[in-house]
């Protein structure tokens, strides 16, 4: 997808590095089957099947479906360490990862904005 055929919030967030607000995204609270794709270019990045309830707002997974798929970046912004989550593939800007996930499954915490995502349902 060109910049120009991105909506205006998925632009903000995926090309200006932008967060979407708390609880406003279509996957935040869903616990439908699929797989999460990159809403820019359609990669394949997160399975339903490692989607947790984090409490935050924002769709969170233990890992990535594919770690060819995804870029770990370092970010310095708003005054504070973070390791920005991005799409190999397109560059898009997708979230941050955390050290507070789910310790039985790895203890990591992908924090992926929703308006980043198209979900491939399986029926």
């Amino acid at each position: 997808m060109k910049n120009d055929e991105l909506s205006p919030e998925l632009h903000k967030v995926a090309r200006e590095g932008g967060t979407e607000a708390p609880f406003s995204g279509e996957y935040w609270n869903s616990k439908e089957k699929g797989m999460y794709k990159c809403a820019v270019c359609g990669a394949e990045l997160f399975s339903s099947d490692t989607k947790f309830a984090s409490g935050t707002g924002w769709p969170s997974f233990t890992e990535p479906a594919n770690l060819e798929h995804i870029e770990l970046k370092e970010d310095n912004k708003l005054g504070m360490s973070r390791t920005e989550v991005v799409c190999k593939n397109c560059g898009a800007h997708l979230g941050h990862v955390f050290d507070d996930g789910p310790k039985d499954k790895g203890g990591k915490r992908y924090c992926i904005n929703s308006v980043c995502l198209n979900l491939e349902k399986i029926n």
